[in-house]
């Protein structure tokens, strides 16, 4: 009773708001695509696409601006996605540079791509149309149970070409004219490593992640860079199949994902010692997880940066002066600290360790250990304090060095880098689930041994089959005033119709009626009422089902 009382007197509430409208202080409004608006902007130096008024972008535009305003409340439409081919990303490489890698599914008809999953940067691209790219045969993917693909706009029907003029072109400027395509130069790391090339919107396939209950496909449109030309690693064949960008730019992945409303902005990755893992888009990890907030770079979140307080070395040895600040970077094999404070970590594992300094030619650690089984090493533990006072414990910092008999020992698999930001990789975070809280800009993390969680029993939300691909979000989307990822988007479909009956209501109570709905839906999720009071609503709204039909559909 509780309940529905306190739906009498929201529906009153807005009556009488409804009423009061006309005694509250007046002020000039100003349309956002009207003339005035874009004048406004010009003078700002912004610029970006104006519809003409009562044409159909113009509608959409504004319809796309409601969906908007609405999923806000509503929440993304899946829990969690994955891959088309499944969570799992497999570890690959040579001893002294592995990376995770999953199976993704692009284009229609789809090809396949063996990508490596890389958080510290933000582009997925893949080898196409190929001037100069490595060999897609060369080892160790050959082992494979597939072969590596070479992707080309053209065989794919879903496939479109990005203007210079979208707001994603980041090299716009030195095209000639604002419908040429996109040209892309993505710069990495290491030495004289570049992938280049042109930017394509095509699909990504993915699949809801929904325990025991049925599974759906879904067709996300997402940029990838049409990887033309690769140079340093990527041409040696580090990454020859293409690179999956999961930083917190806009053109990644996950931005797009949010962005059109499918999962939550978030996803996690769980490295396990034997080489198998997992990736989740939509993920926030478990309740019980440690956490940390990123930090700000010249004053924005532009990646995964976190700030460590101290470096503890053993049971009762935190190290002074060891604050650093880091990057959580999945595509780096080891992890790199600042000179003086790896000299103090080195040094000080180094004095607790009971083993014999042994040097290994063509490793790259200066302090390593002759050791053939590991457990009689009796290594010191190696943990991060972070700045929320949580405790990130190193769970294997030895690297394995094998010879002809086998593995003769052990190195700190730690190295000095110059400059302020240190990297935190692969080594450093394999033994956790991992996730990249890009709502809330926290990273999490709890042990884990990386299982399918697909097969969770999971509530589902709702995943109507059949449904085409959810659209790239338009340049008004890209942009949101705090420098990341806005909240999602997406336009649901309306319900079948109820009635044939003509229309008999208004325009202005057919839209009360939405509002009532969308409220009581955050209102009383749980409460045994929602469904009737629901229900009664919509049947109401569907009776005037010709103008539900042009507002909703």
């Amino acid at each position: 009773m509780a309940a529905i009382g306190r739906v009498i007197w929201l529906l009153v509430s807005l009556i009488l708001v409804g009423r009061s409208l006309g005694e509250t202080y007046s002020s000039r409004l100003i349309h956002r695509f009207s003339d005035e608006a874009k004048a406004q902007a010009a003078g700002q130096g912004k610029e970006g696409f104006w519809p003409t008024r009562k044409s159909m972008e113009y509608y959409q535009m504004l319809l796309t601006s409601d969906f908007q305003r609405q999923q806000i409340k509503l929440g993304p439409k899946y829990q969690l996605l994955v891959s088309s081919e499944g969570s799992q990303t497999i570890s690959s490489g040579n001893e002294l540079g592995w990376l995770h890698y999953t199976w993704i599914d692009i284009g229609t008809p789809y090809t396949s791509f063996f990508v490596a999953l890389d958080a510290g940067s933000d582009l997925l691209w893949i080898p196409c149309d190929c001037i100069q790219c490595a060999s897609l045969s060369a080892s160790p993917y050959s082992n494979l149970d597939r072969n590596l693909n070479e992707y080309s706009p053209a065989n794919s029907s879903t496939s479109r070409h990005l203007a210079c003029s979208h707001a994603l072109c980041e090299l716009g400027s030195s095209c000639h004219n604002s419908g040429q395509q996109c040209p892309y130069m993505a710069q990495y790391y290491t030495e004289n490593t570049s992938s280049s090339g042109l930017l394509v919107e095509d699909v990504l396939h993915l699949s809801s992640s929904s325990g025991n209950f049925s599974k759906a496909s879904v067709q996300a449109s997402i940029i990838i860079g049409c990887g033309r030309n690769q140079t340093g690693g990527y041409l040696d064949g580090v990454a020859p199949d293409g690179v999956m960008g999961l930083g917190l730019g806009e053109i990644a992945v996950p931005s797009f994902l949010a962005k059109s409303g499918l999962v939550r902005n978030s996803f996690s990755l769980c490295f396990n010692e034997d080489g198998s893992g997992t990736m989740f888009f939509g993920d926030h990890g478990l309740t019980s997880q440690q956490t940390t907030s990123f930090l700000l770079l010249n004053g924005k979140y532009s990646t995964y940066i976190v700030g460590v307080e101290a470096c503890c070395v053993g049971k009762d040895s935190c190290l002074k002066q060891t604050n650093f600040e880091a990057l959580v970077d999945s595509g780096s094999s080891f992890t790199f600290l600042p000179e003086a404070v790896y000299e103090k970590v080195v040094q000080e594992f180094d004095r607790q360790v009971n083993a014999t300094r042994e040097y290994y030619e063509g490793y790259p650690w200066k302090y390593c250990y002759k050791s053939s089984v590991q457990e009689n090493l009796h290594s010191p533990s190696v943990v991060f304090v972070f700045k929320s006072n949580s405790s990130f414990v190193i769970r294997n910092p030895l690297f394995p060095v094998h010879g002809d008999q086998g593995i003769i020992g052990y190195c700190l698999a730690i190295q000095s880098i110059e400059g302020g930001i240190a990297v935190i990789g692969q080594n450093f975070i394999t033994g956790y689930q991992m996730v990249f809280d890009r709502e809330n800009m926290k990273l999490g993390w709890s042990h884990s041994d990386c299982q399918d969680r697909s097969k969770e029993k999971t509530i589902p939300l709702p995943s109507p089959s059949g449904r085409p691909p959810t659209p790239l979000p338009t340049n008004e989307q890209q942009s949101t005033s705090n420098g990341h990822t806005g909240a999602p988007a997406f336009a649901r479909k309306a319900p079948p119709k109820a009635s044939n009956a003509p229309s008999e209501c208004s325009p202005l109570l057919l839209l009360f009626l939405v509002q009532v709905i969308l409220l009581l839906r955050l209102w009383l999720p749980e409460h045994e009422t929602h469904f009737t009071v629901v229900t009664w609503l919509w049947q109401c709204l569907f009776h005037c089902h010709s103008t539900a039909d042009i507002l909703i559909q």
